[in-house]
């Protein structure tokens, strides 16, 4: 296949390519298919098993990054007639093709999750499922598990339940495409009552003691014919359409708590001694953080478009560390907790891309219909979280480790240069640490003399090296220290 179609340099660099066929090799990442997997997608795909409830009268939507084929989740939002939100959510009903223990299921235990690359998609399920016949695609009748979760006016959950269901996504939305028609359009119902609903329970979040941190994200981005980097700042639907997610997750914990049988994503709370140190680095930075104001709160009020509140908010990442998943099966576990949501939760939204979320969606079908979970779902749940922690201890270092080749390969000829940047952390000798750059999008380790958080540094690139795979800089001038003491302000209004 030409390059080009990759999404690579019209002439890829030896370097480059060669650095990416290594890290694929390192995190044996699958290239294809085996033969008798694609044979089985394709049999699948022509004869799956199709549910007798019709709900295509429904008005879905998808919302995705542009250019999205494998579609998991369809949106319909509703009032009911006492001014409650009926929020309809429909699931990829993977297991509507995939039978336990045929070659597509054995397959996707191997790989646990999709893994990403700007040139490469390493799909969990062969493309005539994840892009084809299983994924909720415009105009298109699928199989899916459909969630019927109604709101109080005030964004609270009353009653959530999910049935096996056909429907139709009648549009596919990318993120910009559903912003500008909220911003500057009269929308259509689903949409301009995702923000309401979004808005609502991004207060119930606050009123959990959960957060989501605003953190900048370094991510791949196409430029002419090529790749560079950047820092995207999300779309605030994104955050409403995510809270949706979030949505159906809890409703999914809750069912399967109240069953004895589930698998729940688990991230334990932040220690005292983590806490402790992050105040340090709050009072490094010179940002006041009131005694009284508790974690959650301080961090809703941090502004990423601030250096040193940036640097703030990438060091709040070490509070919350260890999510995983816990099975169970004939009582309900302890310590079950989502420490950074503040509730119980559950991965149920993705299942073309992760496995986990299959079984989940299985479970809770079968006890909204007071039906025992299949003895299959309840066989695999022990060996699940290993399963899903490999899987995702991979897709981490996989994406880092392409994205510190592309910092490489855009920083290659520029061995000797300046850039601006913002020391982002700093290790306990203060001579060394990581700078984040904004042109070229780069984070990169950096040595110096008494470097402090959130100093913004003039720095001198020293390496660039491919077989390293990173680079390396050091401090040329400090332009300033952390601003003055302040407390922090919410970011302005979008």
């Amino acid at each position: 296949m030409p390059a080009r179609k990759l999404g690579l340099p019209p002439v890829v660099p030896e370097e480059l390519a060669k650095g990416l066929a290594a890290i694929r090799a390192t995190a044996e990442v699958p290239l294809d298919f085996p033969v008798e997997v694609e044979a089985a997608a394709e049999k699948a795909a022509a004869e799956p098993h199709l549910p007798d409830l019709d709900r295509t009268d429904l008005e879905l939507i998808t919302i995705d990054p542009a250019g999205s084929r494998d579609l998991d989740q369809a949106l319909h939002i509703a009032r009911g007639p006492s001014g409650e939100f009926v929020v309809s959510y429909a699931i990829a009903d993977v297991a509507a093709f995939v039978r336990p223990g045929d070659p597509i299921d054995l397959e996707a235990h191997r790989r646990g999750t999709t893994l990403y690359a700007p040139d490469f998609r390493s799909p969990l399920h062969p493309s005539v499922l994840s892009e084809g016949a299983a994924s909720l695609l415009p105009n298109e009748v699928r199989p899916a598990l459909l969630w019927t979760i109604t709101l109080d006016h005030r964004g609270q959950t009353v009653a959530a339940e999910v049935a096996r269901a056909m429907v139709r996504s009648r549009a596919q939305l990318s993120y910009s495409e559903a912003q500008a028609e909220i911003d500057w359009t009269t929308p259509r119902q689903t949409l301009g009552l995702l923000k309401l609903v979004g808005q609502w329970r991004e207060i119930r979040e606050r009123d959990r003691g959960g957060v989501s941190l605003k953190i900048p994200q370094q991510e791949i981005q196409p430029h002419g014919d090529g790749w560079t980097l950047g820092y995207r700042a999300p779309e605030p639907v994104e955050a409403w359409n995510a809270q949706i997610s979030l949505l159906a997750g809890m409703a999914a914990a809750d069912i399967m708590l109240y069953g004895q049988v589930g698998i729940l994503r688990t991230m334990p709370p932040a220690d005292s001694y983590s806490l402790r140190r992050l105040h340090e680095v709050a009072k490094a930075l010179r940002i006041v953080w009131p005694r009284e104001m508790d974690y959650a709160d301080f961090a809703r009020m941090l502004n990423p478009a601030r250096p040193d509140q940036a640097a703030m908010l990438n060091a709040s990442t070490l509070l919350f560390r260890g999510a995983g998943y816990r099975s169970f099966s004939g009582g309900i576990p302890e310590d079950v907790d989502h420490a950074a949501l503040a509730s119980d939760y559950a991965h149920t939204t993705a299942p073309l891309r992760r496995l986990v979320d299959r079984y989940s969606g299985e479970i809770c079908v079968a006890l909204c219909a007071d039906q025992p979970v299949p003895a299959w779902v309840v066989r695999d749940l022990d060996g699940l979280p290993e399963q899903m922690a490999t899987a995702e201890r991979r897709a981490k270092h996989y994406e880092r480790a392409i994205i510190d080749l592309l910092e490489v390969y855009l920083l290659a000829d520029r061995v000797g240069q300046t850039f601006t940047a913002t020391v982002i952390e700093v290790d306990r000798d203060k001579q060394h640490g990581t700078v984040m750059i904004e042109e070229p999008a780069v984070e990169g380790r950096v040595t110096g003399d008494r470097l402090r958080l959130g100093q913004e540094v003039l720095v001198r690139l020293t390496s660039a090296n491919y077989d390293v795979g990173a680079v390396a800089f050091e401090v040329a001038q400090t332009i300033s220290a952390p601003s003055d003491a302040s407390p922090p302000q919410p970011p302005p209004p979008e």
